[in-house]
């Protein structure tokens, strides 16, 4: 024992060090979620991945924002292949991590950044494509935002739709359907 430091710092100080912030790529991160994910991560196959990016027709001038990104797998992909910026979004800490690490060993870390975030609430504007693989429930819930983006933007989303909101093109590879819509402008939404 330390009896050079009263017991009463030494807690403090561990208290401390147990509610510090993790830190990725992107700036402060939270150390457990804020609430429990919406969704239980399953990854994107790699075919499922190059089509969805193919179908978006992402390139070097996007920046490609995934919500429930996971291990970072699309964004990562979208900057190797086509030189586009990438933002994840996910709720689970250990999650941003991991695609952080991997954006790193890919070399891409300078284009892309994963964010420890409620998708709900996340700043998404400056996306020119989302990218989706989350549930039927939480498509729905999101439809309202993704209306709301630049119009232009392209949203692909890996196995459901957006309930109400009709894709304009729907793809199935390797038995999964791939479903692509496009922002219009406000005037024209029905």
């Amino acid at each position: 024992m330390n009896k050079g430091v009263p017991m009463t710092f030494r807690a403090v100080g561990l208290a401390v060090l147990l509610v510090v912030p993790v830190v990725a790529h992107g700036g402060a991160q939270q150390a457990t979620p804020a609430r429990q994910p919406d969704v239980v991560f399953v990854p994107t196959p790699p075919d499922v991945v190059d089509a969805m990016l193919k179908l978006a027709k992402v390139t070097s001038n996007d920046v490609v924002y995934d919500l429930g990104s996971g291990d970072g797998r699309i964004v990562i992909a979208a900057a190797k292949t086509y030189g586009a910026r990438g933002v994840g979004i996910d709720i689970d800490p250990e999650r941003t991590r991991e695609a952080t690490a991997k954006a790193r060993a890919n070399g891409v870390a300078d284009k892309v950044e994963f964010r420890t975030e409620d998708l709900f609430t996340a700043d998404i504007s400056p996306a020119t494509v989302v990218t989706l693989y989350l549930s039927p429930t939480i498509n729905s819930r999101l439809t309202e935002k993704l209306m709301k983006l630049k119009p232009g933007t392209r949203i692909v989303s890996h196995a459901f739709d957006l309930a109400s909101w009709k894709p304009q093109q729907r793809l199935v590879v390797s038995d999964r359907p791939i479903f692509l819509w496009t922002v219009s402008p406000p005037s024209t939404r029905r």
